[in-house]
């Protein structure tokens, strides 16, 4: 068993109310081993590092200052978090992180007082913030709201949307801008620490009230005048005219790992009066672990790893990931065509996109958190004839669904959406599980909606969404590994809406959209051995459906299942329309749509989640012997 760390006063602290009664010079002590216990808990369970360790000062000196959970303390996103909820009464829990069961890898409302506002995914944190800061100023209550962003963060338009509504209503609210990443702040040494402390101050702020009275006062051109020179004179110093401008008090830059610096000035703010502030901090992300601050990008998320070594227990891959399989695929074909383009919101690693981007640096957009932006932006170099692959997870695909709707699916552009994550995705749980992109996307018009089996299937879509033109086309494809099929050296474009049938049988049909497939032909010869003949299709197009096929099987069979990794109201839906549509339902042919179930799942191992599911081999089986009335041999796990 490995040796836990040495945390004496850690071991005092179960709440925040605990930490604010240490005193000041306590608090640097505390901070080193709030680290330690960070990295030594993320070693065990895997999970998020970098970010963590950056905002350890910010997290003790943020719940030293402020009363939590009365002040509302936000966090974006929730990467950040994990040394915040050590020490808000969840250390004794902090290595059951992203396990079943265990504490969520974000914020989360139902697991604790202290986090008030659940945020997985980014850019929220200001727009929920100022939602809570007037809805107490409408209840008359006293309390602070403060929202951590991210630099990363604030790449994306909603937080700009949230600060200029924040500016134009004068609610009392903190943002501090965590930056620790765009290099967008001068030195933040001991004169800009200095200035922080004395713009942030009581006596600065009066001066500066007393000065805005009296330019309002003089003649329209005078006051603007003054108004101008004192922002941009302040701005010169300290950077934040941008901020300025959108209705904000800036303080900072200061630096985000001295305490001496953040106590004050997290105490001017708290004590400030109206209006919205931005305290700008700079930290390192990775922070005080050197294996992380040597290579952030690594040590963003991790497996489990040596805390000693720093060396994560990555187990060999049986075969490529799909992720990779689709970047090679793209690059082989934008080798064949220079209209191919590859578009990324923020995820140029995660979507595959960064070999691409060695290869074709020109052809290459990464956007920042802006999955709206992705999508029209994409859509315009449609317009202009080149074939823009817009890479974006299923479940961030989500924030851009009136960009799809409006600016794609209604121009009939031909955008290619290729839906990484499709599927669950294990310890990221329900806010990262792209459960419903089949269902909002197969229900627009002219929209063509595929699904990969396997890497081959994977190389074949990515041919045929690269030499479709009509319209726009997606392709989704899950997390982690492929199953170990050959992969083709170039992909084949497909015939559009037509499937494959992998095995004949001749009562039971298997029809499966994606990589459920494996388990539906497990399944088929499971049912073979007790007599039920079987067979297995791979519809691969959720639309348009293969019809001809489906009515087929809907004849030629006794049962007809259904098996999609995505909710209720998606491939198995469209297959009962036209099955009703058909007559097909009348004549006494049983019909079962298996699907996600309609909840919200917690983190799991993705083959657990499944099995919960009835989405594995063992639940197409129960489904199947349970519609025919056929006693079953295999007992729910």
């Amino acid at each position: 068993m490995t040796k836990r760390p040495f945390t004496p006063l850690l071991d005092r602290v179960q709440t925040p109310q605990d930490l604010r009664k240490l005193s000041e010079s306590e608090l640097r002590q505390l901070a080193d081993e709030l680290r330690l216990e960070t990295i030594d808990a993320v070693s065990v369970t895997g999970g998020h590092l970098g970010a963590g360790l950056g905002v350890v000062e910010l997290t003790v000196a943020l719940h030293h200052v402020f009363n939590t959970p009365d002040d509302r303390l936000i966090w974006d996103v929730g990467h950040q978090a994990y040394p915040h909820k050590i020490l808000t009464g969840r250390r004794e829990r902090i290595r059951t992180l992203r396990q079943p069961g265990g504490l969520s890898g974000f914020t989360k409302r139902s697991e604790s007082e202290y986090d008030p506002f659940g945020a997985a995914h980014s850019s929220t944190s200001i727009s929920a913030g100022l939602g809570m800061a007037v809805a107490r100023d409408l209840s008359g209550k006293p309390n602070n709201v403060i929202a951590v962003i991210g630099d990363g963060a604030m790449s994306a338009g909603m937080a700009y949307e949230a600060m200029n509504n924040a500016g134009a209503l004068g609610s009392r609210l903190v943002v501090i801008l965590n930056d620790n990443d765009m290099s967008i702040a001068p030195p933040v040494g001991a004169m800009s620490a200095y200035l922080a402390r004395l713009v942030s101050g009581r006596t600065y702020r009066s001066l500066r009230e007393v000065a805005k009275h009296l330019a309002e006062r003089l003649p329209r051109f005078f006051h603007d005048k003054a108004k101008r020179t004192e922002e941009y004179a302040r701005g010169f110093w300290t950077g934040g005219t941008l901020f300025e401008e959108l209705g904000f008090y800036y303080v900072g830059p200061i630096d985000g790992h001295n305490l001496d610096h953040l106590l004050p000035v997290l105490r001017n703010v708290r004590d400030a009066g109206n209006g919205p502030i931005l305290v700008h901090v700079v930290t390192q992300k990775g922070k005080g672990y050197a294996p992380a601050e040597a290579t952030p990008d690594k040590y963003h998320a991790v497996v489990k790893f040596d805390p000693v070594t720093g060396q994560q227990a990555k187990a060999p891959a049986n075969a490529p990931s799909y992720t990779s399989v689709f970047g090679n695929a793209l690059i082989k074909a934008a080798r064949e065509d220079d209209k191919i383009v590859a578009v990324t919101a923020a995820m140029p690693s995660g979507t595959g996109l960064d070999a691409f981007g060695k290869e074709f640096p020109g052809r290459t957009f990464d956007v920042g958190i802006a999955e709206q932006h992705a999508v029209t932006f994409a859509a315009g170099l449609a317009t202009e004839g080149y074939k823009p692959f817009c890479a974006i997870y299923s479940t961030f695909l989500q924030r851009a669904y009136d960009q799809v709707v409006h600016d794609v699916a209604i121009q009939k552009l031909p955008v290619r959406f290729a839906l990484d994550r499709a599927g669950l995705v294990g310890a990221d749980g329900a806010t990262h599980a792209g459960a419903f992109d089949i269902a909002y996307l197969a229900c627009l018009p002219d929209m063509v909606v595929m699904a990969a089996a396997d890497e081959a299937e994977l190389t074949h879509m990515v041919a045929t969404a690269a030499a479709f033109d009509e319209g726009p086309i997606a392709l989704r494809y899950p997390r982690g590994e492929g199953v170990g099929v050959e992969i083709p050296q170039i992909g084949v474009p497909l015939e559009i809406g037509r499937g494959r049938v992998v095995r004949e049988g001749t009562r039971v049909a298997l029809l499966s959209l994606g990589t459920r497939l494996a388990e539906c032909l497990m399944a088929a010869e499971q049912l073979g051995q007790r007599g039920l003949s079987t067979s297995v299709v791979d519809a691969r197009f959720a639309k348009p459906l293969d019809e001809a096929l489906i009515l087929r099987l809907a004849r030629e069979h006794e049962i007809l299942v259904t098996v999609e990794e995505g909710s209720i109201g998606g491939f198995g839906s469209h297959v009962l329309h036209l099955l009703a549509r058909s007559g097909m339902l009348d004549g006494g042919l049983k019909v079962r749509t298996l699907t996600l179930p309609d909840i919200f799942q917690d983190q799991d191992k993705p083959e657990a989640m499944y099995a919960q599911a009835g989405l594995d081999a063992a639940g197409i089986v129960r489904t199947v012997e349970g519609a025919l009335g056929v006693p079953s041999a295999i007992k729910r796990a």
